[in-house]
């Protein structure tokens, strides 16, 4: 226990450039302060001390402003960021070296019974107000965009952005594991560009085809013209 604790601590040194020493962070960071009470809710769920695993998972939400179910699996070098919001359900699995953010929500759809949560795996990042929803896989390496909401699997090394969710891959290549979530491509917007260049090279072409039904009609009452003055 005290080497993942150990590993909590060192996480938010490499993840947050705001960290200055260790006794800032032991101290005042929320999101650590909620990993290390879910790990406590966690350990005595396992040991089916259901009430006294709620009552922690209580007292970790009303002072850190995350709320994790006790039943939840969380893996090692797990980090939130500023924390406040963050809502993981009862039957999310995250693996290792995962990220989220402020605001994000990993929940459930409906009322089903049985696995109802997402499973996030290794190295994955979710930024700011992203909602990922239902009994679905983000892939490792994988970001979601903030602001996103994602109802559908993710794969490996993808990028998801919008409402709903849209994956992007980057030819193919890993996505790293940055806090550079902010420059990510937006599929909507470029579909949107593609539709106004499209747009643009119709109106050209109805302009062409009315210029020339325009010299068309010129050239029909001149020959009328001509045909009359010689009759």
């Amino acid at each position: 226990m005290f080497k993942m604790m150990k590993e909590d601590v060192e996480v938010v040194f490499e993840q947050d450039p705001a960290a200055r020493n260790y006794l800032e962070v032991i101290l005042t960071y929320s999101g650590l302060h909620a990993i290390w009470g879910h790990r406590i809710a966690h350990a005595l769920y396992k040991k089916k001390l259901f009430f006294l695993a709620r009552a922690v998972s209580q007292i970790s939400r009303f002072f850190t402003g995350v709320e994790i179910h006790p039943a939840a699996k969380i893996g090692r070098r797990f980090f939130i960021d500023h924390g406040m919001g963050v809502v993981i359900g009862e039957t999310c699995e995250i693996g290792d070296n995962v990220t989220v953010f402020q605001g994000v929500t990993l929940g459930g759809t409906g009322k089903e019974k049985g696995k109802r949560h997402p499973t996030i795996k290794d190295n994955a990042l979710i930024a700011t107000g992203a909602k990922v929803l239902g009994s679905i896989t983000v892939g490792a390496y994988s970001k979601i965009g903030a602001g996103s909401v994602v109802l559908k699997d993710v794969p490996d090394h993808s990028t998801v952005v919008g409402i709903p969710g849209k994956v992007v891959i980057q030819n193919g290549q890993r996505v790293g594991k940055d806090l550079d979530h902010c420059n990510l491509p937006d599929p909507v917007a470029d579909r949107f560009k593609e539709l106004e260049a499209e747009l643009s090279s119709l109106r050209y072409e109805v302009q062409q085809l009315k210029k020339g039904t325009s010299e068309h009609d010129n050239k029909v009452v001149q020959y009328a013209n001509e045909a009359k003055r010689n009759v």
